[in-house]
């Protein structure tokens, strides 16, 4: 079972991923702030949600004002953790210190708990709807992430409630139909593909043992999109077999077929509204890819409340 709420991200991954952020909003300086704002006016300043959600990124929008530093330390708090359902007009962040600095900082720890809690509260919806449907189903996310925020997305998903999928291509095996192509007898040249062809047994099963022993620790997935192709995998005792693409009778009739021998995944164009009845077909997990390629940003926003005697 998951950690609730999960450990934040690692710190070198938040430091690199602000540094990133900071360095492309900021260039060379904030010329706005550096004009009309001086070096010695301090203030207090608020960050709030303007619609109700699930928060995450918090860590990332404090390391964003631990980043000020260079400019002027501020002193950030807060009272509430990523994964709380927040109400409209929650305050989720108090700044104190620099203006100058407040303001520099204030657009990219915007972006990051605007991105991230949109996908936390995505997540918490797709949850929510498999627990009122009475589904035991998990949902997990997938490798259609925003380049170079995947640790941070598939985190924002864990604070909604999520698991996370496979976190790249090198922690676990996900035989899909490209590669299946070769041993179905298909070729990349002729355009032949794995869609409904029929697998191979004996050399799936040397497959299999060849991926054993190359990677003992990891989960072995395979594709398939059929009920024969369900049945073979099942026989050769693989860890999870992902229905792709099949209706919810089809699906109902693997769970069946399977018969407890091993997880059953759904996937493919999973929707909000298709969730009740997948949920109810008795798969194990339904991976979304909405999750992170189509969560709507949250509105956040920060209020300077009132200044500070200055320290010049």
């Amino acid at each position: 079972m998951a950690s609730f709420p999960p450990p934040a991200p690692a710190p070198e991954v938040v430091r690199e991923a602000v540094h990133r952020a900071l360095t492309e909003d900021i260039g060379p300086g904030d010329i706005t702030s550096a004009v009309f704002i001086p070096l010695s006016a301090r203030a207090s300043a608020r960050i709030f949600c303007k619609e109700p959600c699930v928060l995450a990124g918090l860590p990332v929008a404090e390391q964003v004002f631990a980043s000020m530093e260079s400019v002027s330390p501020l002193a950030v708090a807060t009272n509430v953790a990523d994964g709380d359902r927040l109400e409209k007009g929650a305050t989720v962040l108090l700044v104190e210190g620099s203006l100058r600095a407040i303001l520099t900082a204030e657009r990219a720890a915007l972006n990051y708990l605007q991105h991230l809690s949109g996908v936390a509260t995505m997540t918490r919806a797709f949850a929510d709807a498999v627990s009122l449907a009475g589904g035991k189903a998990r949902i997990l996310d997938t490798r259609k992430t925003t380049p170079g925020l995947r640790v941070l997305e598939k985190y924002a998903v864990a604070c909604g409630g999520g698991l996370n999928h496979r976190m790249g291509l090198h922690d676990q095996f996900l035989v899909k139909d490209n590669h299946l192509v070769w041993w179905s007898g298909g070729t990349v040249e002729s355009g032949g593909g794995a869609h409904g062809a029929s697998l191979p047994r004996e050399k799936l099963a040397e497959a299999i043992a060849a991926a054993r022993a190359h990677a003992p620790a990891a989960l072995l997935e395979f594709e398939a999109d059929t009920l024969e192709q369900v049945a073979v995998l099942a026989d050769l005792g693989v860890d999870r077999i992902l229905l792709d693409n099949m209706t919810n009778e089809t699906m109902a009739e693997a769970v069946a077929l399977v018969a407890g021998r091993c997880p059953l995944e759904a996937s493919g164009n999973m929707t909000l509204e298709r969730i009740p009845g997948v949920a109810k077909t008795g798969v194990d997990f339904i991976s979304v890819g909405a999750l992170t390629h189509s969560a709507p940003s949250i509105d956040f926003s920060l209020e300077v409340m009132g200044s500070l005697p200055d320290l010049g």
